[in-house]
């Protein structure tokens, strides 16, 4: 399990790093959100064709990285289930039978001793 939790990490690490350059090298341009509420033009936007690629690699990667930190947390966050040992009964030995009561009631008598 250790071994599927660290590739999933490293596949993760990789995607980040990734979705960073790529990132980085969108063109800054782009009227992202500062231009939705200053009222950018519609001509702004013209040909997008390496912009597209950009932003479906973006999407694409954060989808990745999602995808795989779900993963890792179903694969990883089951707590082992260890089953406790079925105790064993002890050995009893059955009561010795007990013997029938007697239909006298006679104590034994005592005799005083005669001078």
């Amino acid at each position: 399990m250790d071994t599927i939790f660290t590739l999933l990490m490293v596949l993760i690490m990789i995607a980040s790093v990734l979705l960073v350059i790529v990132v980085m090298a969108q063109n800054p341009k782009g009227g992202g959100l500062s231009s939705t509420f200053g009222g950018a033009s519609s001509a702004q936007f013209g040909v997008q064709r390496t912009n597209d690629f950009m932003e479906k690699s973006t999407w694409t990667l954060g989808t990745v990285i999602i995808v795989l930190i779900l993963i890792s947390v179903v694969v990883t966050g089951k707590p082992k289930q260890t089953a406790a040992p079925i105790p064993t009964p002890a050995k009893t030995e059955a009561p010795a039978e007990k013997a029938p009561a007697s239909t006298k009631t006679s104590a034994p008598v005592s005799v005083p001793a005669s001078k």
